[in-house]
Parts: structure tokens; sequence; C-alpha cells
């Protein structure tokens, strides 16, 4: 259908046809479109049908209010990004999120993902399409931790990847169980032959900032209490090479555990590791104002560990710009302590779009 001059579509620069709101327009919209913008960077077009609604970013930006296409049923919003972005995110209407039904990039029940054209595809990780209607495989071992240093009992599963082999502890473990699905990931790198088989080990939180913090009683109880009970478990688990990974919180514990035990943990894989943190920081007004690196740049200055011994792989997003003069020092601080040590820096946000391909990744690398 041919528009009048003066109804000009704004979804024409985006390869859409038709009249918006029109069955033809509807059957071809796939979201996010993406057309040049005029700094150099993208234009991403979203839209949604039916009623007013907000697209929600995961720690980029402020949400985005969708407009109506005059009297149709056709919401959008141009949102311009920078080259190299990928991003979590949700549609908002009302009080319900949803995810992008237009978008076969789901994650979760109720999130998907927007990846800039000019970056690769993230290989092993399987795009569940939205509707929340698609069931995550999940390990079929699960250990009821009963937990006498930490309190509480909590639910943590093993999964054998390839038939098994060093332990890779999996901090904030249910975010990669229900969110995104490393058990499949992970089977997926190891069957192509990208890293040796592991034994994952989804270690969930009950209290992050309590538990990530820099203290020892999460390191002593996975050391005196959980790994013990892996071993029991009859799931195939080398002990003796234990990779941790973690984020955000989850990383600045992981980097912690190899600092203060560094003969349970001698391989590390961190994103976006909170290296801001000391102690009180998170119930400032601005926790990323203190002093660069935080507690672990201050430690590692003043005790001067050996960490020959250790491998650790940092990874930071492109985007996530306050925090580099955190991570960068004690990036530095810990190679000079003698640690072998690989930097890269992702295309995202404090996203688990950008963590999930550095977790592979580094996993791998960690293990050597």
């Amino acid at each position: 259908m041919r528009l009048a001059a003066d109804e000009e579509s704004p979804f024409t620069a985006f390869g859409l046809p038709g009249k918006p709101g029109g069955d033809e327009f509807w059957a071809a919209a796939r979201t996010p479109a993406w057309a040049p913008a005029d700094d150099g960077g993208v234009t991403a077009l979203f839209l949604w049908r039916g009623s007013p609604a907000s697209v929600v970013f995961e720690s980029w930006s402020e949400p985005v209010p969708l407009r109506r296409w005059r009297d149709t049923d056709c919401w959008y919003a141009e949102v311009p990004m920078r080259e190299r972005l990928r991003v979590t995110y949700q549609l908002l209407a009302g009080e319900t999120a949803f995810a992008d039904p237009l978008n076969p990039a789901g994650t979760g029940a109720d999130r998907s993902v927007a990846s800039t054209p000019d970056l690769p595809a993230q290989p092993h990780w399987p795009a569940f399409g939205p509707g929340g209607d698609a069931v995550l495989p999940l390990p079929a071992t699960r250990l009821r931790w009963n937990s006498e240093r930490l309190g509480g009992r909590r639910t943590v599963r093993v999964h054998p990847a390839g038939g098994g082999g060093p332990v890779v502890l999996l901090l904030d473990g249910d975010d990669w169980l229900y969110l995104h699905p490393a058990m499949t990931a992970f089977d997926s790198a190891v069957a192509a032959g990208e890293m040796p088989p592991v034994t994952l080990v989804f270690l969930p939180a009950k209290d992050r900032e309590a538990e990530f913090g820099c203290r020892p009683e999460l390191w002593e109880a996975v050391q005196d209490e959980l790994l013990p009970l892996v071993a029991e478990s009859g799931v195939p688990a080398g002990l003796d090479r234990l990779v941790v990974a973690g984020q955000s919180l989850g990383g600045l514990s992981a980097l912690y555990a190899a600092l203060e035990f560094p003969d349970l943990v001698s391989r590390v894989a961190c994103q976006s590791a909170s290296l801001w943190w000391t102690p009180g920081a998170t119930a400032l007004a601005d926790p990323l104002g203190g002093p660069a690196g935080g507690t672990l740049a201050a430690r590692l200055r003043e005790r001067g560990p050996d960490l020959s011994g250790l491998r650790v792989a940092f990874d930071v997003g492109e985007h996530e710009t306050r925090m580099l003069p955190h991570c960068e020092p004690v990036e530095a601080l810990t190679e000079e302590a003698g640690a072998t040590v690989r930097v890269s820096r992702s295309p995202s946000g404090h996203d688990r779009a950008g963590w999930r391909h550095a977790l592979l990744r580094d996993v791998a690398w960690a293990l050597g």
C-alpha cells in the first residue's frame, strides 16, 4: 500500500513496508530494527502493539516511553545507540514487564536482547523467543545445602558438562539457570572443543551484599561445607582445579577469594567486578565515588601478595565508563603481584547480555 504524501511513514528508513499499524506492516515487523544515525551511531526502532508502554533497559539508560502513531495500534520509540552495544531490555506496559514479542532473541521469561548490527552473534547461547513458554533445561543433580556458617538452606545444582571435569563455581547461580541458560551454553562450548569438560556448580545467593562483600564466611563455607557435598554427590568433579566465575559483586568476591584463600581458588573469571567496593560504600549516595580500586586495590598495595599461582580474567563493559577507573588499577596491581592476567572489554554495560560471552571465553582461558 502506498502512503499519501501527508502520511509519510517514519518507519520507511527501518525497512518496514505498508501503512503503519496495517496487516502488511505488522507481518514484516521485527525489532529492534536499525537505521544509521547522523552522528555515526545507529538508531534502534522498538514497536509495541495496542497500549501505552516503555522500553526499560538493564543498566544502560533511563526508560524510554513509546509514542503512538496517529490513531493506530502502533506504539514506537526511536532510540539512539552508540556502536558496539549489546543490552537486555523489557517492554513495560502498566506494571507488567514483557519480553519483546517482535524480537526472537529472548532470554528468561520476560527479557529480550538487542545487539547493534556491528556485533557478531554470541555462539552457544540459545535465543529463546518471547512468550515465556520455553522450558529451560536444568541440571539433574540437586544438592540441599544447610550451611552452618552462612545460615539457612539453599539448593545448589550441579551439571557435568561433557561428562565432568574441573569444577566451575558460578556465583549468582540462579541467574545462570533461569535468565541465561549456562548449562546449555557450556555443553555447546565443550562439544565444539572450545573448552575441556567441566563440572558446573550453580551457587545461588541469599543476600548478595552480605555474602559477596570482602568477608571470609562465604569462602569458608564453600571450602568446608559445599565442596565436600559436591565430592559426595556422585557427579565427576575435579576439585583440585576450581574456577570461580562471578559478576558485579560476585566478581569482587571471586577475586577476594583468590587473594585470601589461594589454596582454594587459583583460577578466576570476573566480569564487571565491583572493584569500587569498600565497607559501607553500598549505602552511600555515590558508591563509585570512593578511592580507585576500593578495598582490593588497597590490599594489593599494602600487603604485596605473591600471586604467581593465580590465573585471572578481567572483563568489563565498554559502556561502563565509571567502572573503568576502578578496574584498571586492580588489573595492573594483580599482574604486578605475579598473576597471569587477561584483560578484555565487552560491548555492553553492566549487563548479563555482555557477561555471558565473556563467561565462556574466560573460563576456558582460566583453565589454561
